[in-house]
């Protein structure tokens, strides 16, 4: 992997870098829509391509147990076998505290979701699947607990995971395939600041085996107010010259708030998902498709956006109306929704090239939250802690209220 940082914003930590990887150069930061079982649901790997997507993100386990790795194997890797020409990470995803799972040192005992038969996944067979799919980026297998988990659990989740992260290099190593694989590891901890503070200085000493970081355990229900604050301690002590992948974030105004941090990759399932339930994304916050309001509204979703949908003038009102009572809205939808996370980092971007990063910023929330008056305390601070104050100019009349403050619209329809 080669990785050059080719813009800084002056003020906060959000920065512009190339990737290059064996599939090509992606520019971060970016976001990777999730296809976990080798398919983003509702999408072509051609659409997903044709929508400016340069990485994807796909499921060890899922892909280890289905298609499995001698048919990965036969294929020549999973870019091949769904037809993917650009970059892919690979990651395991599941809490090792899941009613499905028992966790030892050797490893974690799950449950095969297909069969029910019992499945032993340790370190050294995590890397063989991913080397059997031939990941661009390989994450490493990781002790996961809930967020919300507390006391010794956590401690022990921390440990065990620097522990199979040595177990991790050691396997890839030895596989031949350093060249043109990549192992990143996974920062734990929970929600205590000493155990992060001891993760990130065990795993740092690992650099020279490691390209990239990434900072795990988070998005499991906790406070936004203690989320920005670990993002923030993670990305402040990770190395410069590593990529920095924040796990499970997709909200716009996450999004904006980690990049402004010094995050560099995400992921969510959140924009595909949301989707089949028939909510867009938009600048100005999400728009619920199945509220009665759209039933006569015969604009697009966003007249500006470039995505099919919208570029082919595919109203509100027949949205609402497939996203409703009929399936073919999910994939409208989907569309739409995956192009508006590229649009959002690509105007990130943008604006860090420019040196105009902080009032691009002080706009996006302005444009996203102001029709409601407030935003989201949790935000207010964190872009404080990095330089830029949302009270200041276009927001100064903007109300700051608690709580998550995710914008949500809820359906008055029934289906």
């Amino acid at each position: 992997m080669q990785f050059e940082i080719v813009a800084q914003c002056s003020v906060t930590r959000a920065r512009v870098s190339r990737m290059k990887l064996a599939h090509g150069v992606t520019t971060l930061p970016t976001f990777m829509p999730v296809a976990t079982q080798a398919a983003l649901k509702g999408l072509t790997q051609q659409q997903t391509e044709a929508l400016g997507v340069t990485l994807i993100l796909n499921n060890t386990y899922h892909l280890g147990l289905r298609p499995g790795t001698k048919v990965l194997d036969a294929a020549g890797g999973a870019h091949k076998f769904q037809g993917w020409r650009k970059n892919m990470l690979t990651i395991f995803v599941l809490t090792t505290n899941s009613s499905f799972s028992k966790v030892t040192e050797e490893g974690v005992l799950f449950e095969s979701p297909f069969t029910g038969e019992p499945t032993m996944l340790t370190p050294e067979e995590s890397m063989a699947i991913q080397h059997s799919i031939g990941a661009d980026i390989m994450m490493q297998l990781d002790d996961v607990v809930s967020s919300l988990t507390t006391g010794l659990r956590v401690e022990e989740a921390m440990w065990r995971s620097v522990r199979w992260l040595d177990r991790c290099i050691a396997a890839h190593n030895a596989s031949g395939r350093t060249d043109r694989q990549n192992l990143f590891a996974i920062i734990q901890g929970g929600l205590d600041h000493n155990l992060r503070d001891v993760c990130l200085e065990e795993m740092i000493k690992r650099k020279d085996s490691i390209p990239g970081y990434a900072v795990g355990g988070l998005s499991g229900g906790e406070a936004k107010d203690v989320f920005w604050k670990i993002v923030d301690q993670c990305t402040a002590k990770l190395p410069e010259d590593r990529p920095r992948y924040c796990m499970g974030i997709g909200f716009a105004e996450d999004l904006m708030v980690c990049v402004s941090l010094g995050v560099d990759m995400a992921d969510c399932v959140f924009p595909t998902r949301t989707a089949r339930f028939g909510v867009a994304l938009t600048f100005s916050g999400p728009i619920n498709l199945r509220l009665s309001k759209h039933a006569s509204s015969l604009v697009p979703i966003d007249e500006t956006c470039p995505c099919p949908t919208c570029a082919s003038g595919t109203t509100r009102a027949q949205l609402h109306h497939l996203v409703t009572y009929e399936t073919a809205g999910a994939h409208s939808v989907t569309l739409h929704n995956v192009a508006f996370q590229a649009q959002l980092m690509g105007r990130a971007r943008d604006a860090i090239i420019d040196n105009r990063f902080p009032e691009y910023l002080k706009k996006f929330f302005y444009d996203y939250f102001g029709e409601r008056g407030s935003y989201p305390r949790w935000c207010v601070d964190a872009l404080r802690s990095v330089g830029v104050d949302l009270l200041d100019g276009i927001g100064k009349d903007m109300e700051v209220v608690d709580g998550n403050g995710a914008k949500w619209e809820y359906s008055d329809m029934k289906t």
